[in-house]
Parts: structure tokens; C-alpha cells; sequence
């Protein structure tokens, strides 16, 4: 009998080209600083062509980073999402293979990989560019209740919900295969593109809802920034809603009660790149092994705080073998 997965990661298999520039160069681009903003290939390579030098490589996406930080501290994971035919392609799967994840669930494209280009700036903000490729190849058609045999929870990326019919096919066959779900609302522009469905989603399928103080505030425009508020408000709809603010800790709502997380104070943040991914992390491999919600919030804020001590969202093996011990 196959081993039962904790964890699928639901969205696009992201390579990520991570580059640290001055904000004159990100204030240049269409759409300006922050947030993420989707390009076409010629667009995304004319922006790399700008840079000073080449930007570094890295597994990214973000269901694909929070599945990964699952993983290393403790949960079988999967990933469903699709590769394109490059080696990018084969170096993100095989990034999931050497940690033992199961790969069988990747479906291939027959365009190159997904890329994103994640610019950095003195502050720490990242503005993000990113070339579906194969990715948004994906078609609902692709997706079955068979993907999520086995697994007992299914967390799906922001992202996902520009593909509404792929979104709404993968919520129904979560559902349908007894899954609990998670939403992670990813960024500001997912929430204003989605805001006439978004709240039936959260209401009718997701059992755990994560947004940070920008997407809570598009979501409840009306609450200022009464974070408190907002998180009761996520957990009027889902049954678990989580709110992070960032170096300001964390709200975690259920039942209508809040409780406030502490947060992780680091020396230096040098890239917030995969923070809220593996923020969620934590959070989801805490929650499937039944611990409190204040420590699965916990376990988020820990994971979080490491990965923005370094550029892009991997850490080094010594790390990564030092929180497997302490969280695992």
C-alpha cells in the first residue's frame, strides 16, 4: 500500500531567477514596485537582459515552496502542477525527488518551464515578474479525483485562482476525495482580480485561509486596518483563517476566537522571497500532526524568519538537518 501523503502543493512549478537591484530599476518597470504581475517570455527575458549580472537560480512557486518547507520538517508531500520539456523543468522535480517527495503527480507540458523574476531591492521588498510557461498549460481536464488519492490535505496557491475553472475543478476534486484544504491568497492583485468568487471559495470549499496585512485589507476594505477584525472575519467563512503581519507577529482565528503569535526577530532580512510560503509551511506540517494552532503559528513564524535571511527561498542543508530536529 502506497504511504498515505500529508500534504499536495496545488499550483505552478515556478523556477526562480533572483536578482538584487536598486529601486530605480524596479520603479521603471510597468506596474511598479511590489507585488506580482504576470509577463510573456520575450518580456521576462528583456528584464533579465537589463540587469547588471545574471541572476541566481532556484526552485520556486509558491504551493512548490510551501510544500518543500513541509517536507524537510517532517511531512510526505506531493505536488501537482505542470512541467514544461527544459531542463528547468527537470531541475525543479528533481528538487522534490531528493528529499523524498513523491514526483508521480507532476503532470509535463510540451513548452519550457515556468520562470519568475524575483528583483530585490535595499528594503527587502521583492517585485515579481513571472512567465507561466507550461504552467498555465494546465487544463481542467487534466485534473481528477485520482491526484488526490491518498492525501490528506490539499493547499492551493493564490495564483491558481487567475485559472478560474482550473481553481473551481480542483476545489471539487479535493473535495470529493475527503480532503481538508488550504488557500494561501499570495498577493493584493489575486485578491482584487478574484473578489467575486473569492468569498465563495473561502466559504463553500477552503478549511484554512492565509493572507498577509495587504491581501486581509483588499479583501475587507471597509476594516482600515483592524487586522483582528479581519482575521475573525476570514473565520466566519473558513475554520481556520491566519493573518501575518509580518515582524509584527501573527493572528490565528478559529471559532471565533484570536489568538496572537509571537513573532521571530532576525539580525537582518535581506529577501522576503518564499517567507509567507514557508510561514505556511510550518503552519500546515504543525496542523496535520495535531498540534495546538498557536504553535502551528509558531512553527510558521520560525520557518518564516529563516528563509528571509537569505536570497530566494532555499536554505542550507545544515539549516534545514538544525529545524527538522527542533520541529520535525
Amino acid at each position: 500500500m502506497a504511504e498515505k501523503i500529508d500534504l499536495i502543493g496545488v499550483g505552478s512549478p515556478v523556477v526562480d531567477l533572483l536578482a538584487q537591484v536598486n529601486d530605480d530599476f524596479v520603479t521603471g518597470l510597468e506596474g511598479g514596485k511590489g507585488g506580482m504581475e504576470l509577463v510573456d517570455a520575450a518580456g521576462l527575458e528583456s528584464m533579465v537582459a537589463a540587469l547588471d549580472s545574471s541572476p541566481e537560480v532556484a526552485p520556486g512557486g509558491s504551493a512548490g515552496n510551501t510544500a518543500y518547507a513541509a517536507a524537510r520538517i517532517g511531512s510526505k508531500v506531493s505536488f501537482l502542477g505542470k512541467l514544461g520539456n527544459c531542463e528547468s523543468a527537470d531541475f525543479y522535480r528533481d528538487r522534490f525527488a531528493n528529499i523524498g517527495a513523491d514526483v508521480s503527480r507532476f503532470k509535463v507540458g510540451d513548452v519550457p518551464n515556468a520562470k519568475c523574476l524575483s528583483l530585490v531591492t535595499p528594503d527587502s521588498e521583492r517585485t515579481m515578474r513571472t512567465d507561466l510557461g507550461a504552467a498555465m498549460t494546465l487544463s481542467p481536464d487534466e485534473v481528477s479525483v485520482a491526484d488526490f488519492e491518498g492525501v490528506r490535505h490539499v493547499h492551493m496557491e493564490g495564483y491558481l485562482a487567475f485559472n478560474r475553472d482550473l481553481m473551481q475543478k480542483v476545489l471539487e476534486c479535493a473535495k470529493e476525495a475527503g480532503c481538508t484544504t488550504s488557500f494561501d491568497m499570495a498577493s493584493f492583485e489575486v485578491v482584487k482580480a478574484s473578489e467575486d468568487v473569492l468569498e465563495g471559495w473561502l466559504r463553500d470549499y477552503i478549511d484554512i485561509v492565509f493572507a498577509n496585512e495587504d491581501e486581509a485589507s483588499a479583501f475587507f476594505p471597509d476594516l482600515g486596518e483592524d487586522y483582528k477584525a479581519m482575521a475573525l472575519a476570514f473565520g466566519k467563512l473558513c475554520d481556520i483563517a491566519a493573518v501575518k503581519l509580518g515582524k509584527d507577529g501573527s493572528l490565528v482565528a478559529q471559532g471565533g476566537e484570536v489568538s496572537f503569535v509571537d513573532p521571530v526577530v532576525v539580525d537582518q532580512a535581506i529577501d522576503t522571497t518564499g517567507a509567507g510560503d514557508y510561514w505556511a509551511g510550518g503552519f500546515l506540517s504543525a496542523w496535520l500532526k495535531g498540534k495546538p494552532l498557536t504553535e502551528c503559528g509558531r512553527y510558521g513564524s520560525i520557518l518564516g524568519a529563516e528563509v528571509v535571511q537569505v536570497l530566494g527561498a532555499s536554505l542550507a542543508e545544515d539549516r534545514w538537518a538544525e529545524l527538522s530536529a527542533d520541529l520535525g
